[in-house]
């Protein structure tokens, strides 16, 4: 009887257990919808809006579902802005960027990782110094020497800067790097490899994950930056999307619809790569915390 008693208590005590894990479980998605409902709101908004009449765009209490749709939002702009002209731009930039800083950093983060040499590491303090230094302290002075250079009111001031390396991905390349073995480097001297051949054959393949998280950060920021262009661009044959999208609501063209509609359509590129290369943005939070 004891034992039958006993039987029973532990599959009482499994019972309750199961049912307060689904609770938790019924709680914990509850509220990870309705934060994430609360979250898309202000898009959903946004997509409503870029298709209401101007009428219901100011409505109060806000009206969710036009009375009618109105697609002007979207053919408008095309024919008053230059938008192929924007895009252009942006996709320049967001290549040039991208490719300049996966270059540049993964060579320095290469030198910080995987060499020996005197003040290597006081120099790698410098770098990540620089990380404390705001952008605005510089500004100035990178405007004078790029005016000096007659760059102003041209593309070359907001991509040239990529080539010689970003101290935040020159931190997370060098701690990836860091967790390959140091056996993999003497074993290819060995071979008769040179530095540039371990950095090339060996480390870049095998740091695709990193390369990759580096990539997908350059081009979602270079994708939306506008402190740079506003600075330096004056012309709107050199505007990138970020500039284009705010004249949409100047004070000679107000349009709300219209804004709505080419921010939506903005959007398509990078929601896309978002749910293609999730993971990296995960893993991006992950790599820069691993030890070294």
């Amino acid at each position: 009887m004891s034992q039958l008693a006993s039987q029973q208590q532990v599959a009482k005590k499994a019972s309750t257990y199961r049912i307060s894990y689904i609770l938790s479980q019924v709680a914990l998605y509850t509220a990870l919808i309705l934060g994430a409902f609360i979250f898309i709101l202000p898009l959903l908004w946004m997509l409503s809006s870029s298709v209401k009449p101007g009428y219901q765009v100011y409505a109060v209490p806000p009206e969710w579902i036009p009375d009618y749709f109105v697609w002007d939002g979207y053919i408008q702009p095309w024919s008053q802005f230059p938008m192929g002209t924007f895009y252009k731009n942006t996709i320049i930039l967001v290549v040039l960027n991208t490719l300049g800083t996966l270059l540049s950093s993964s060579i320095v983060a290469f030198a910080f990782a995987r060499m020996r040499f005197r003040g290597r590491d006081l120099l790698f303090v410098v770098v990540l110094s620089t990380l404390m230094l705001p952008p605005q302290v510089t500004l100035i002075p990178t405007y004078w020497f790029f005016a000096r250079l007659g760059w102003v009111n041209t593309l070359t001031p907001l991509w040239v800067t990529a080539f010689f390396g970003a101290p935040f991905n020159i931190f997370l390349l060098r701690q990836y790097f860091m967790t390959i073995p140091l056996e993999m480097d003497e074993a290819a001297r060995m071979d008769g490899c040179s530095w540039f051949d371990i950095y090339w054959r060996i480390m870049i393949p095998l740091s695709a994950p990193a390369l990759g998280v580096v990539a997908v950060f350059s081009v979602t920021h270079w994708w939306n930056e506008f402190m740079g262009p506003l600075i330096y661009l004056n012309s709107q044959e050199n505007f990138p999307l970020s500039l284009g999208l705010a004249l949409l609501n100047s004070r000679n063209f107000n349009n709300v619809q219209a804004t709505f509609a080419m921010t939506s359509i903005a959007l398509i590129p990078m929601v896309v790569i978002f749910f293609i290369a999730q993971k990296l943005y995960i893993q991006g939070l992950v790599i820069s915390g691993v030890k070294g």
